[in-house]
């Protein structure tokens, strides 16, 4: 039994020697190949590195610093100066035309957007919005959200319920979750779908009862029960 475990155990070094034997004979027949291969790999690491370097991280931090105006006048609501810009500083179309490949860029697209939104060109803010990509689950949901109510306003409720049911159905927030639920349930009754617009407005109640929208929740279900 002892040997039968020997042999076994020297057929198993024989075979594992005879693969290593034809690797080095494949590295040495395409020596040549695999070189330019491995290369053409460096050569791309080394242009993605310094494309970072020195082009990315120097045009991230120049828009950076002309994005810093805009996002003053869209504090203060002046959404037509944060669009477009003074004279002297940049827009937020600025931004995107001359950084586009930034982060900066894309978080403007956002800026852009609500600024459309808030100005009453709503297929302006559904471009940008929809150009607008974000980690961040509270810009996200709101993004989302104001797509939805620039749809409403297009009187396209079937495109601004599908928004508001992406915006209410992920990454889920007390006030902004609640605040969406409410506009879902509006829309639901304009297009008359009052079944609908009751789950809305009985998830607000059970699920999010300190928001403010669960304040006078209750008279929203009873209209819309009367309905049914």
């Amino acid at each position: 039994m002892s040997k039968k475990k020997t042999d076994h155990s020297e057929s198993g070094f024989e075979t594992v020697e005879h693969a290593l034997t034809k690797t080095e004979q494949y590295i040495e027949e395409n020596k040549k190949s695999l070189s330019i291969i491995v290369a053409v790999i460096l050569g791309i690491v080394g242009i993605y590195l310094g494309y970072n370097k020195f082009v990315l991280a120097p045009k991230e931090n120049e828009a950076q610093a002309q994005i810093f105006r805009a996002e003053q006048y869209f504090e203060k609501d002046s959404f037509l100066l944060a669009l477009e810009g003074d004279g002297d500083a940049y827009g937020f179309i600025d931004i995107i035309d001359e950084y586009g490949i930034t982060n900066t860029a894309n978080l403007a697209h956002y800026y852009a957007g609500i600024c459309y939104l808030r100005l009453g060109e709503y297929e302006e803010a559904i471009e940008q919005l929809k150009k607008f990509d974000s980690n961040d689950k509270l810009v996200s949901l709101i993004a989302m959200g104001a797509i939805g109510d620039a749809y409403v306003e297009l009187d396209d409720y079937d495109e601004a319920i599908s928004f508001y049911e992406e915006a209410t159905g992920k990454n889920k927030n007390e006030f902004i979750t609640a605040l969406y639920l409410k506009k879902l349930g509006l829309v639901y009754e304009e297009t008359e779908n009052y079944k609908k617009a009751l789950t809305a407005y009985e998830k607000i109640k059970k699920e999010f009862p300190d928001s403010e929208e669960a304040r006078d929740i209750d008279k929203y279900i009873q209209a819309v029960k009367m309905r049914l």
